[in-house]
């Protein structure tokens, strides 16, 4: 008989022989803590299995464990495991086997096998018999917890894109989707606000969806008349005071017709002012004048029209710090900032990822007309992992991208953007367990770096003072990282 290998577990090995752990029944009501789970433990060693089962239960998850595989195949014929811990070496169906079997069985099981012979070739069979990771005897406390928990990773992220797969319609309110906190505590201040003639301040970054937010609160209003949007930032101060105020036959050039403008126009409707904190001050006086008289005087005209329009406002910038460096009028702030609703960043969202990524895949697939249904769950694991600086807007493109470039029914690694394709599945060491998730120590001052920044809206000064650094050698090490991702991008391409 071959020699087994053995687990290292200090003051793990009971002080006597204990008896193999009689089936129990899976705790279906109790809450059981995050990385936890129901692990089936396949080996004919009994103190193997002893040595398993006191370690893992330990570690809170729930434990049954079998001698021998046709033992462990008649439990998954009945009751639904997670984890399938397996040694390769027994006697009659080996834990390669096994693993083809379980998975006609259980598609959705996750399979690790487990071997003293850790060779290149044991991998690979392994890993062509459908095993998701593979472990070598002896083994520490520390890489059978580490491995279990990207497998418990791996299964609930499955059940995730599962459940997400049949969903044809997931949207609540005005086009938004998802299911976080973060989102629903917005839904919620929208219903409470949408039915006032309050005026409305959107903030949020870029790319986070503050003109849905403005359209989910003009349908809810009760308002029958139209939802007329305009960006201040693409328009000039003269453009956008007659495209708000209107304008007479002859006041300017091109001025060849007499133009109500939007705040009449939109007249029992909204008027949302996107960009608002790209308005100059000349004409953040005009908007305060026409708010507080409800009336308008159109560019070449000496009457004053009044008009009934709901005003929603929405910026990228922090207003407050512009009122302070004087580049935005505090009156004006205040009359736009009766409501104020913070739209969350795509980071904070980030039960709402995977959600996204299929309604817009569902979307982009519908308008090409190509049968790409699902995303694979290694491309889920990108997703999830990802910062999405540019938002909901940035997730949107790259399903679009993906779609057009899918040559299978299925999203792969190939389909997405080089940066998603090459980045670390752990965006914070802190998150880290495993020594190959540890970012270098640059990317982790880049990420803390661009969250100061984030934090203080560009002000390099202060983010700088933050840093421990001086403003050059900010941007010494801004560029760096700059260049170091154009060189990884170009190597990925």
């Amino acid at each position: 008989m071959q020699q087994r290998g053995s687990m290292d577990y200090p003051n793990t090995i009971p002080t006597s022989p204990s008896p193999i752990p009689q089936r129990q029944s899976r705790p279906e009501a109790q809450q059981v803590p995050a990385l936890t789970g129901y692990i089936l433990v396949v080996d004919d060693d009994p103190e193997m299995c002893e040595l398993a089962f006191a370690a893992l239960s330990k570690q809170g998850h729930n434990v049954r464990c079998v001698q021998s595989a046709l033992e462990a195949l008649e439990l998954l014929r009945q009751e639904d495991f997670d984890v399938l811990l397996a040694d390769v070496h027994m006697e009659g169906i080996d834990g390669l086997e096994l693993c083809q079997r379980a998975l006609e069985q259980r598609p959705d099981l996750v399979v690790v096998v487990m071997t003293g012979f850790g060779t290149l070739d044991h991998a690979v069979r392994a890993m062509r018999a459908g095993a998701h990771d593979f472990l070598t005897k002896p083994m520490s406390l520390d890489s059978l917890k580490n491995t279990l928990d990207r497998a418990l990773h791996h299964h609930a992220l499955n059940g995730e894109l599962k459940r997400l797969r049949p969903s044809s319609d997931v949207r609540e309110l005005g086009g938004m989707v998802g299911e976080s906190e973060a989102l629903k505590r917005m839904q919620d201040l929208i219903l409470r606000v949408a039915a006032t003639d309050t005026s409305v301040l959107i903030c949020g970054e870029s790319g986070t969806g503050k003109e849905l937010v403005a359209h989910a609160l003009h349908e809810r209003s009760g308002r029958t008349g139209p939802f007329l949007a305009v960006n201040c930032a693409a328009l000039p101060e003269n453009l956008l005071e007659a495209e708000l105020f209107g304008h007479t036959k002859g006041a300017f050039t091109d001025a060849r017709n007499a133009r109500g403008g939007l705040f009449v126009e939109a007249d029992g409707g909204t008027v949302f002012l996107d960009e608002v904190g790209e308005m100059s001050l000349g004409m953040q006086a005009k908007l305060l004048r026409a708010l507080q008289e409800r009336k308008v005087r159109p560019i070449g005209s000496s009457q004053e029209v009044p008009f009934d329009a709901r005003l929603i406002a929405a910026t990228n910038r922090d207003l407050e710090r512009l009122v302070q460096e004087k580049t935005f009028r505090e009156d004006l702030y205040y009359r736009l900032n009766v409501v104020k609703i913070d739209v969350p960043a795509l980071r904070e969202r980030a039960n709402d990822v995977l959600l996204l990524a299929q309604f817009f895949l569902q979307r982009a697939a519908a308008r090409s007309g190509k049968a790409v249904n699902r995303v694979g769950h290694l491309v889920a694991e990108r997703l999830v992992s990802y910062s999405w600086p540019g938002n909901v807007r940035q997730l949107e493109n790259c399903m679009e991208r993906a779609v057009a470039l899918a040559r299978f029914d299925e999203i792969t690694l190939d389909d997405l953007p080089a940066k998603l394709r090459t980045q670390r599945l752990t965006e914070t060491f802190v998150a880290a367990t495993s020594p190959a998730d540890f970012p270098p120590m640059h990317v982790v001052e880049e990420r803390y770096a661009n969250k100061v920044l984030n934090a203080v809206n560009g002000n390099k000064t202060q983010a700088a003072k933050i840093l421990g650094f001086d403003r050059r050698t900010l941007y010494r090490k801004l560029k760096s990282y700059a260049q170091e991702n154009r060189a990884e991008n170009s190597q990925s391409v």
